[in-house]
């Protein structure tokens, strides 16, 4: 009997599909695994390649897979859908998995520790928590305004909503007024634990070398820099900067056939809470060189004479990027270009 070489694992909650396939690709057995059971079947195995996709629960399981002795590879969902024959099941899944993983060309995701997962947790938490705010800010300026009360944008300005709500001379039914206070009360809430969040963002960039490194690029602060500190994978994994800036979804969008070549929008591929964080940092960088003025012979001040303001932006958070990597590659901190008089 052949020796099993790749096993794809098409996860779940609780019902498991593995594909177990020999050196050539033949198919060597496919099995339902119950949750429990995962473990001890992968512990009876020989050692072997392992895939999997990386969605929610893949990177505890490479973890736990992996110290049984197995090489694990996670696989982006985006490369193992054109590996599937017709039908979409589990079996085809875990078919596709593995079959996707013995590509010599195959490109993977590397697999989280559990200290990376715990620094990208607080991340994911504070945008949940500016989400909900935002909500129900939005719900407290509609309400609001069915009684002719309004006040200009932006979060400074929720003060003056709930100076409002509370004020006698603003003629508000009470049933109404009793529950915007409701709202009101949830704002401050969660305006309470997004200042605690930021707070703790700004101790890990000053406790932390590569944050404060990062910090060092314009346009880059606490939170940006945490957040490529703990979302971005090893510089490793990228043999140059703009590899990483493709990752991040900051290239454009290739058309080309036929030897022309056809470059459209960015692809806004990969991470994009980190692409976000570079465009709006980039934007600030952009706004004060609009505001105060660049040096005339800097590469921002060319590229805004003769280029629209949105694609300067983009193309800033581009050069950013390729920063970011070359900071992280070779543990430097960034020295500002000289620039001609």
């Amino acid at each position: 009997m052949e020796e099993v070489t790749t096993i794809g694992l098409d996860l779940a909650k609780q019902v498991f599909q593995a594909h177990g396939a020999d050196g050539s690709g033949a198919v060597l057995f496919r099995k339902t695994l119950r949750r429990h059971k995962v473990l001890a079947f992968f512990a009876a195995q020989p050692p072997c390649l392992v895939a999997m996709e990386a969605c929610g629960g893949a990177h505890y399981w490479a973890r736990e897979i992996g110290r049984l002795g197995h090489e694990v590879r996670l696989i982006a969902p985006a490369f193992v859908k054109p590996f599937v024959k017709r039908q979409k099941n589990d079996a085809a899944d875990a078919e596709a998995i593995c079959e996707a993983a013995q590509r010599p060309t195959m490109r993977f995701v590397v697999v989280k520790s559990e200290a990376a997962q715990a620094s990208a947790t607080i991340f994911r938490t504070r945008d949940l928590l500016v989400r909900q705010r935002t909500q129900n800010i939005n719900a407290l300026r509609g309400h609001l305004a069915e009684y002719g009360l309004i006040t200009g944008q932006g979060v400074g300005q929720v003060s003056k909503l709930i100076g409002m709500i509370e004020s006698p001379a603003c003629e508000l039914p009470e049933a109404a007024r009793s529950m915007l206070k409701v709202l009101s009360g949830m704002i401050a809430v969660l305006d309470e634990q997004v200042k605690l969040l930021d707070q703790e963002i700004a101790r890990r960039a000053k406790a932390e070398d590569v944050p404060r490194r990062l910090m060092t690029i314009p346009g880059i602060g606490p939170i940006t820099a945490t957040a490529l500190a703990a979302l971005a994978p090893p510089p490793e994994v990228f043999s140059k900067g703009r590899d990483f800036a493709a990752w991040l979804g900051l290239t454009p969008l290739q058309k080309s056939t036929g030897g022309k070549q056809k470059l459209g929008a960015t692809s806004k591929m990969g991470e994009r809470t980190l692409r976000r964080l570079l465009i709006i940092g980039a934007s600030a960088v952009v706004c004060q060189a609009t505001r105060r003025g660049a040096h005339p012979s800097s590469w921002l001040a060319r590229m805004l004479a003769r280029k629209p303001r949105m694609l300067v932006i983009t193309a800033l958070a581009n050069k950013m990027a390729r920063t970011v990597w070359a900071l992280m590659a070779k543990n430097e901190v960034y020295r500002a270009p000289v620039v001609a008089a």
